[in-house]
């Protein structure tokens, strides 16, 4: 042992020394060699900090933004919901860099450069980043995958989205939209008025549209997946706040373990849904028009179909549980903040308020509407979209370039991830006019296309080949509930409510949006 003894120091000073020039080299030399890199092509920020980059000043103009809310009822909300974006833009340009730990992340508030990188020019030339394996925890669905497995997977889903399937869908959107009004009724009581918190509610609201459009018939257990779904997300958020130390998450933290229970509960819980509807199918039982039915149905259609690499085409249950994740992930908030931020402005201007009622009774009276009414309301179609302008559910799109690329004479190294900022965007007078900050849906009279100064500057649901899959699902549920509490309701904003909008991956009402509803 002795003998042994100065070898095996000599072995661990070496393995030592190995992995602190590997540390100083991936969080020192290589973001300094990117940052020369980026400044030569007159791309510039906040100089970069070892390990932590700019995290430690994002997160402190998070907080600064976020600890009190707005003093006038505009729509001036860049600075709160991108507070450090906004600051970098302002003070290094359009086309700049901020650092995320050690990964340059470029921000590229340039319209057209934005839809050159969106639409991509070469398959796996752009990509979405890697992400955080945290992150990872709540979906690892279509929207992660690239290449051919991106394009096969994107194919298969997108028969789940198809106009005809969409249109059997509107009965879930109905039938969730009327125990919601009846709830508010009776809130409302002999009175016929109330002081409602409407967040919560159109949360509600939209997990049992998506439970019962997921699920079918299942979409009671649905909607327990995703109370553990909301609570994996709020803990996701955190452990991404923060440099990801590979290896980490395997350490048995209470958090790490946290996050680990619940990832196997809600994957626990979906296995035995679709081992249930898996059974029904597999005795000749009908399949339902559920996205699990028609997931479940590419499984048994493409099983036995091989790509040129002799792999299964089909979609395995570890793949159907992931889309199951995603489609709650990506659609559940995304219509609750559209609907709530499209109650909070129409309470700001009775006058569309007013608008929009008219429109849907005299097109639905007191009726449900239906798929064809809906798609006749152009009034609530201008408005939702000039929601979606002004407040979009996501504030910004994540690419990134893992070899070197030139775009718009712009020389961009291997390792770049750019961040393409939406809400910015669509608040920029040179795309919008002057107006840009103000809340006028008649810009969208004409349709997206001649509602900008400049062509094709609306992103709410992304762009290219990899635009939203459920964006007319999205817009179809919006429409049917903001049609059908316009029938039944006016509303107003409440003296409590304080103007807050900030980002927890969507754009939310950070202390609610209580409103006053009277009973039509």
């Amino acid at each position: 042992m002795a003998a042994g003894g100065p070898a095996t120091l000599i072995v661990s000073a070496s393995l030592l020394l190995l992995w602190i020039l590997r540390v100083i080299h991936t969080f020192w030399v290589k973001p300094k060699k990117l940052e020369r890199h980026l400044k030569r092509q007159g791309i510039t920020g906040d100089p970069y900090s070892f390990f932590v980059g700019d995290l430690k000043k994002i997160g402190e103009s998070m907080k600064a933004a976020w600890s009190k809310p707005m003093t006038e009822m505009n729509h001036e909300i860049v600075p709160r919901v991108a507070a450090f974006v906004h600051r970098t833009v302002e003070k290094h340009g359009k086309i700049s860099v901020m650092w995320y730990g050690a990964t340059p992340r470029v921000v590229i508030m340039d319209a057209e450069l934005m839809r050159t990188i969106l639409l991509q020019h070469k398959p796996g030339q752009i990509q979405k980043p890697p992400t955080n394996p945290h992150i990872e925890l709540l979906a690892r669905g279509v929207s992660s995958l690239e290449g051919d497995q991106w394009f096969h997977r994107r194919r298969l889903m997108n028969t789940a989205f198809l106009m005809e399937k969409l249109k059997l869908m509107v009965l879930a959107f109905s039938t969730s939209a009327t125990e919601m009004i009846k709830k508010w009724e009776r809130l409302a009581g002999p009175s016929g008025r109330c002081e409602l918190d409407v967040w919560p509610e159109l949360q509600i609201f939209s997990s049992d549209v998506i439970s019962r459009t997921a699920f079918g018939s299942s979409y009671e257990e649905g909607q327990r997946i995703f109370e553990l779904q909301k609570e994996q997300v709020r803990l996701v958020l955190e452990a991404a706040s923060s440099v990801y130390i590979p290896g980490f998450r395997f350490v048995p933290t209470k958090k790490n373990r946290q996050r680990n229970y619940l990832d196997k509960e809600i994957k626990r819980m979906l296995r035995n849904i679709i081992n249930k509807k898996d059974t029904a199918m597999n005795k000749g039982g009908s399949t339902d028009d559920s996205l699990l039915g028609l997931l479940l149905s590419s499984c048994y259609n493409e099983e036995n179909n091989e790509n040129e690499n002799g792999e299964k085409k089909g979609l395995s249950i570890e793949d159907v549980i992931e889309e199951c994740k995603l489609f709650y992930f990506a659609g559940q908030e995304t219509t609750a903040v559209l609907l709530t931020w499209t109650m909070i402005l129409l309470s700001m201007n009775p006058t569309w308020q007013e608008d929009a009622r008219k429109e849907v009774m005299e097109l639905c009276g007191k009726e449900r509407p239906n798929f064809e009414s809906i798609n006749r309301l152009k009034t609530v179609t201008m408005i939702l979209y000039e929601v979606l302008r002004l407040y979009p559910a996501v504030i910004g799109l994540f690419r990134y370039s893992p070899e070197g690329i030139n775009l718009g004479g712009i020389s961009f190294p291997a390792g770049v991830e750019f961040f393409l900022p939406t809400v910015m965007i669509h608040h920029d007078p040179e795309c919008w006019g002057e107006d840009a900050k103000q809340f006028n849906p008649g810009r969208f009279s004409d349709g997206i296309s001649k509602a900008s100064k400049s062509q094709n500057v609306f992103f709410p649901f992304g762009w290219g080949p990899r635009i939203c899959l459920g964006q007319n699902f999205a817009m179809i549920e919006a429409k049917m509930a903001l049609a059908m509490i316009l029938q039944n309701f006016s509303f107003q904003l409440s003296p409590t409510y304080a103007h807050a909008p900030y980002t927890v991956i969507t754009v939310q009402p950070q202390h609610g949006a209580q409103l006053i509803l009277h009973k039509l």
